[in-house]
């Protein structure tokens, strides 16, 4: 269980996403150019000015952070954090590029390996969903971070949609992927896929518009931590594809293995 500490951490992290998605917006609605990396994915002026944001808001906290859009330490450096938080400025930049308003703000606080605080923010929706150990579930619109009364507070759905919702990349698909669905078909019948960008599934899968969501393609630890902090905050889980285990960070490499999220509804289904 987290430490009372890091709940205090909470209002620092809600003003950093509100900032930060302020700036993102303003370049959002300007013809900018985005570069490419040395690993080939874009990068623009917005992920580099949100990660500067969040970067100098999280160092208060003086604890270490795993950013995308920084040299992050060594990992013999790395594997003596007890705490780190593991943040991307701008998840989704194939979608800011695209301008279709499918991007978000990443931000998770890791405790020994498991996340236990997630914050997932929508520039565009001006809507930031938070959950983790001790945090119950909530989307906070910008104008309320300061006043939690306003908090929306979300509780798992007990029964799965009809037909079963499926969450998936707009931009990335797999073959694996493509059997996956199909062992969900054969269990639970008729399936409808929601497509979307970045991180906004996690909005998905906790306010039950989505039930399961599978990922069979390559993804950054900075990608999936917030959502794992809050899906299971409510009941769902974040399992490696393979052996089931939920997904740990703070790894010698960064990358996360093939993993499938569910939702309680579904898991409670499954052990029927």
């Amino acid at each position: 269980m987290v430490t009372s500490e890091f709940h205090t951490f909470i209002p620092t992290v809600l003003k950093a996403c509100v900032e930060a998605s302020e700036a993102i917006m303003q370049i959002y609605q300007t013809d900018f150019d985005p570069s490419i990396k040395m690993d080939g994915s874009p990068v623009t002026k917005a992920d580099l000015l949100s990660n500067a944001i969040i970067k100098k808001a999280l160092d208060q906290t003086e604890i270490p952070g795993i950013m995308e859009e920084i040299h992050n330490s060594s990992f013999e450096d790395r594997k003596q954090w007890k705490s780190v938080w593991i943040v991307d400025p701008l998840d989704g930049t194939k979608e800011f590029i695209k301008k279709n308003g499918e991007f978000a703000i990443c931000i998770a606080l890791v405790h020994e390996n498991q996340p236990v605080l997630g914050f997932i923010t929508s520039p565009v929706s001006e809507e930031i969903l938070i959950g983790g150990q001790g945090v119950a579930p909530a989307v906070i619109p910008f104008e309320a971070i300061n006043d939690p009364e306003k908090w929306k507070t979300i509780s798992p759905k007990t029964e799965v949609n009809k037909p079963l919702q499926i969450a998936g990349s707009r931009s990335h698909h797999s073959g694996t992927e493509l059997k996956f669905n199909q062992s969900m078909r054969e269990f639970f019948g008729e399936v409808q896929f929601v497509k979307k960008g970045s991180a906004l599934k996690f909005f998905d899968i906790a306010l039950g518009k989505a039930d399961v969501y599978p990922r069979f393609a390559p993804t950054m630890e900075w990608d999936i931590a917030a959502g794992q902090a809050i899906v299971e905050a409510l009941g769902g889980t974040v399992e490696h594809a393979e052996t089931g285990k939920s997904l740990i960070y703070n790894k010698e490499n960064l990358y996360n293995p093939y993993f499938i999220v569910k939702s309680k509804a579904v898991i409670d289904r499954l052990k029927k």
